[in-house]
């Protein structure tokens, strides 16, 4: 049973790769927020995760003060929360900014795009992920602002390599499912990519990641995001994880910083938050589907996480759909 896989059903990832580089060095190119990319990348994407895999030279990567990440072939780098960032490779050049290229980035697809000033050569494909924004933060917030993995190290992902590199050489609008095959390969390359940096946690690390990882507590978040309506109890998923309640209490406390109930219920009033935004149906529905029995206790509930009502929430949704802008709730 996999935590990961379980909680990317319900974050509606839009995988997408837009961009084809070949660069000569020197050169410098400042990648915009995800603010500016949503737009581009998919009708009404609300957060978009930027990613760039590097097939071959060589670069570093930088948040716009951040210090530099050396990038070799088969890396891939990844800003999952859309920071503004800066791609170079060579003596230091003034960064172009591709905040007025977009729409022509966007527009031109995975033609070739050759840039530079004559040195060594490196190629990369930029991909972008768009996803719900208040459910994937469960993952995304344990996640730093930039990390780098590289996937030449398994066999795994030397053929995800290949896959695309393949797929963006033979790009092709014409050819009938090719958007499909690629959007399908950036979405895998960024689910691969997440595996394999938390299979490198630090084994002292905490949070939700860390949590995943854990045969316990992995088991027991993987429950919960299955079915969160199941009546869960502490020891129904203690059963279920084969340890005690007492066990599993504190471990889960360990890697959460919370208990498992108190998890499933803030879980659950996010699922709420996500649906009464997205769909019609009526809040003693919603209330079913997150696993409350009656509207009244969903009520109360969602009032105490979010400060507000959820036909209150709803109508603010709608609204701020409607402008392009966004509801936040606010967390206790």
């Amino acid at each position: 049973m996999d935590v990961l896989s379980e909680v990317l059903k319900v974050v509606k990832l839009q995988g997408a790769m837009f961009y084809n580089g070949e660069f000569s060095a020197p050169w410098s190119f400042r990648s915009p927020a995800s603010c500016n990319v949503a737009p581009f990348v998919a009708a009404g994407a609300e957060h978009v995760i930027i990613y760039h895999l590097l097939t071959e030279g060589h670069a570093s990567a930088r948040l716009e003060d951040g210090e530099r990440i050396g990038l070799d072939a088969g890396d891939i780098v990844i800003f999952p929360h859309g920071d503004a960032h800066i791609l170079e490779n060579g003596p230091a050049a003034e960064a172009v900014d591709m905040v007025k290229e977009l729409a022509r980035i966007f527009s031109q697809g995975l033609k070739l795009s050759r840039q530079g000033g004559g040195g060594e050569t490196t190629k990369f494909v930029c991909g972008f992920m768009a996803c719900e924004p208040r459910l994937s933060q469960v993952f995304l917030s344990g996640l730093p602002p930039v990390f780098k993995v590289s996937i030449r190290n398994d066999a795994s992902g030397r053929w995800l390599e290949n896959s695309i590199r393949f797929s963006v050489n033979e790009a092709d609008a014409s050819r009938a499912g090719g958007e499909a095959v690629l959007a399908k390969l950036s979405e895998v390359s960024f689910v691969e990519t997440l595996r394999t940096y938390i299979a490198h946690l630090p084994a002292e690390q905490t949070g939700w990641l860390a949590g995943a990882r854990d045969s316990e507590v992995g088991k027991t978040l993987a429950l919960m995001h299955r079915n969160p309506a199941q009546p869960w109890t502490i020891a129904s998923l203690a059963k279920e994880a084969g340890v005690s309640r007492s066990v599993l209490a504190e471990r889960f406390r360990h890697y959460l910083n919370e208990p498992p109930m108190a998890y499933l219920t803030r879980w659950r009033l996010q699922l709420g938050a996500q649906m009464l935004g997205s769909t019609s149906y009526s809040v003693a529905q919603i209330a079913s589907e997150v696993g409350y029995e009656s509207e009244a206790a969903f009520n109360r509930a969602f009032k105490r996480e979010f400060e507000t009502p959820p036909a209150r929430f709803r109508t603010q949704s709608r609204s701020a759909h409607a402008t392009g802008s966004q509801v936040r709730p606010v967390r206790h």
